[in-house]
């Protein structure tokens, strides 16, 4: 046997421990191998449907042709986005879907918070899990189940709020036709859809309260509204911070289900935004080049709006999205 220099064992010992580390991480590999695969298919369909697509954001920048292809289609010098700043529908959708955020912001972000608050002070266990059970409820309806619903609802003809209105002498009002009541209808009925969903987040950060906090301030002399203020919405501030950066990033991407399945063209002056133009410019008109500009835009400025309010935030607290 040849025995080792000084020099040489060192670098012997680090070898041994590479292929002992290698070996590890093998045996922990075919260990966990069921997640691995759950894993694997997530991250496909991930970069199958989010970043393949990226290819096709080029027919933004050319006037695409079908039979020549999105690389063979010739390139347009910025034309459609040169469109962007003189079409008066895009303006029109980019201030409907602004305008419509803002207002879910002010009252459809609130909802879920204010129902946590409710539901933590509730005391029995039989009430509140029946609450939140029929408040989760229409999350998991389709909109286009919930849009035939509130159709016949709304109906001034057939609905039971036209019948109610009858019966007190009063006009039935068009709810789904009239403009000035379009865009109270849109976030009445999303936060009817989803603040029972909203709440999972804020109960599930209230749990995490150490009860401790409650009980010495009962000690102090500290009533349910003193509690509230002192204990339970401090602790879920960090939630409400960080999903309200969230929604704002979403500020140009009003959704598309909803407005879809309850607007209509009497209505296309305040309840057509970015993702209704798209679709009738680009799948009923066959504009693609175009609403591909259309939506790189709103990709791109939604991008720079949350970075720019997640930089504000951080400056004046120490919570944010990174």
């Amino acid at each position: 046997m040849s025995s080792l220099t000084p020099a040489e064992a060192p670098r012997n010992l680090a070898g041994r421990y590479k292929v002992i580390l290698r070996r590890q991480t093998i045996r922990r590999f075919v260990r966990m191998r069921s997640f691995y695969v759950l894993l694997s298919l997530s991250l496909g369909l991930l970069i199958l449907f989010k970043y393949v697509p990226i290819y096709g954001a080029l027919i933004a920048f050319k006037d695409f042709n079908v039979t020549k292809g999105i690389l063979g289609s010739p390139w347009n010098d910025f034309a459609h986005f040169k469109r962007l700043t003189t079409d008066p529908f895009f303006l029109r959708v980019v201030w409907n879907t602004f305008w419509l955020s803002v207002l879910r912001i002010a009252f459809a972000f609130p909802a879920p918070v204010i129902l946590a608050l409710l539901l933590n002070e509730v005391r029995s266990a039989v009430y509140k899990r029946t609450v939140q059970s029929i408040s989760y409820l229409p999350h998991f309806m389709s909109w286009v189940v919930l849009g035939g619903i509130f159709r016949e609802v709304l109906s001034p003809q057939r609905g039971i709020i036209g019948y109610l209105f009858d019966l007190v002498g009063l006009e039935p009002v068009a709810w789904l036709t009239n403009v000035p009541t379009f865009r109270g209808l849109l976030v009445v009925t999303g936060i009817w859809q989803s603040v029972g969903w909203g709440t999972i987040v804020f109960l599930a950060a209230l749990s995490s309260v150490d009860p401790e906090l409650y009980e010495s301030a009962e000690i102090d002399g500290a009533g349910r509204f003193a509690k509230a203020v002192r204990i339970t919405i401090p602790a879920m501030v960090p939630v409400i911070v960080i999903l309200l950066l969230l929604q704002v990033s979403k500020v140009l991407d009003e959704g598309f289900d909803q407005i879809f399945n309850l607007y209509n063209a009497l209505v296309y002056s305040v309840a057509d935004v970015i993702d209704t133009y798209i679709y009738r410019s680009g799948i009923v008109e066959g504009q693609y080049g175009y609403t591909a500009a259309v939506g790189l835009f709103r990709n791109v400025a939604g991008l720079i709006i949350v970075l720019g309010v997640n930089e504000a935030v951080r400056r004046r607290s120490e919570y944010g999205l990174w």
